[in-house]
């Protein structure tokens, strides 16, 4: 019996062995096939992530070029505005200020010519003059003029002019 209980022994020993080995290789190719499931898995997690956060991150710059663009092309066309209606006006006033110099420098020969002529005219004239005293019309002669007149103004004699 001895021998009997150590090869029943041995045989259980034997075949616990054997079916240990085959728990082990089910529990491994089981593990195998798990693995390879976890890994098909997370791959399409991280495919389904990508192309999430691939769509998430072109609506963002979308919504950040929106956002910076339409505050800057305010901003650009108020600086344009702003540029040309200060060039406008520079423009305008330098205009007006030329006007005005020209104005002036044609006014100033004006008066120069008047001068001159003024002084052509009491040279052609000998310092003979026309005036109207109370309604009535003299003519003036130079200081000094030998002429019987009927009254002296100032130092020189005057003639009534007659109404004819």
């Amino acid at each position: 019996m001895i021998s009997n209980a150590n090869d029943l022994t041995e045989r259980l020993r034997k075949r616990l062995e054997s079916e240990r080995r085959e728990i082990e290789e089910l529990t491994a190719s089981e593990l195998e096939r798990l693995a390879e499931h976890s890994r098909f898995v997370a791959r399409s997690a991280v495919r389904t992530i990508e192309r999430d956060m691939e769509e998430a991150t072109g609506k963002m710059r979308e919504l950040l070029v929106k956002a910076w663009l339409r505050p800057f092309i305010v901003g650009l066309s108020l600086w344009i505005g702003i540029c040309a209606g200060s060039w406008a006006t520079m423009r305008w006033l330098a205009g007006s200020v030329q006007d005005r110099i020209e104005t002036r420098d044609r006014t100033d020969l004006q008066i120069a010519s008047g001068r001159e002529m003024l002084a052509e005219i009491e040279e052609t004239t000998w310092g003979v003059g026309l005036r109207e005293v109370n309604g009535q019309r003299y003519v003036t002669l130079p200081a000094g003029t030998p002429v019987v007149t009927a009254f002296v103004v100032d130092g020189r004699p005057y003639l009534e002019l007659s109404r004819e």
